[in-house]
């Protein structure tokens, strides 16, 4: 690996850990990490790959952090864990062969929905009401896992706040919403990352040290919203939906 200067090094670990912390609660880490790595100068055919490899150390302790509190919905998340993967993979390997750019708009309307659908329901997420799940409710959650995982390995922008809604429609509180999501959102991280490192498209040089700094924000990010609840989760979860939106409108006007 190429030796990095201590500024750069130190950009990456603040970067790293500030975006994790986010990530962990309600997702949208992409939006700090992503632009980080654009202004290192690392080439743009590195970025993904390498955002993925950070994003995969920070899922995974997010992951591990919410299972040891018992927020997860084991047996549900471990179903899902495969459709997610697949997704991501073939997502990932796509990206490469077909420009993602048709995808903003749609993404716009679909974070706008997100966002409405959750302001307008005023208790929505403040206590779980999941009870199971009906034959239907199976097949939609099954689609949802494998949608959002391909989109994530092909795009990515809002995959995190896409889940965090499939589990609130489900019935669980933002807290236990945004525990269950991680599982799949590793599931989706590491399917990409696979396929990235395949082709080549992987700067450890990069990617480790944010890695090693988001798994430090992680940690401080799940016990956050552990000890604050879904009073805490919800309003950080449409502020970050709203900059999403912002971030992907001004994309869209400037491209």
């Amino acid at each position: 690996m190429e030796a990095l200067s201590w500024e750069l090094l130190l950009f990456l670990i603040v970067t790293g850990f500030l975006a994790a912390f986010v990530d962990s609660i309600v997702g949208g880490g992409g939006l700090i990490t992503v632009p980080a790595l654009l202004f290192t100068g690392l080439p743009p055919a590195l970025v993904l790959g390498t955002n993925k490899l950070a994003g995969t150390m920070c899922s995974l302790t997010s992951m591990t952090s919410f299972l040891l509190s018992g927020k997860i919905h084991f047996r549900l998340a471990a179903a899902l864990f495969p459709l997610s993967l697949a997704g991501s993979m073939l997502g990932a390997l796509l990206v490469h062969r077909i420009p993602s750019e048709f995808l903003k708009p749609l993404v716009v309307v679909l974070l706008i929905a997100v966002t409405v659908y959750t302001l307008l329901k005023k208790n929505w997420g403040a206590a779980s009401t999941f009870s199971g799940l009906t034959s239907r409710s199976r097949f939609w959650l099954a689609a949802g896992a494998f949608v959002i995982g391909f989109y994530d390995g092909f795009f990515g922008p809002g995959a995190g706040s896409f889940l965090i809604f499939l589990f609130l429609l489900l019935g669980f509180d933002f807290v236990g919403a945004s525990a269950n999501s991680k599982v799949l959102n590793f599931a989706s991280n590491i399917g990409a990352l696979v396929t990235f490192f395949l082709l080549d498209s992987v700067s450890l040089a990069y990617g480790i040290p944010m890695g090693i700094a988001m798994i430090g924000g992680a940690l401080a990010g799940t016990r956050f919203a552990i000890r604050k609840g879904a009073s805490f989760v919800k309003p950080l979860f449409l502020i970050m939906t709203t900059v999403l939106i912002g971030k992907q409108l001004w994309t869209l006007i400037m491209s």
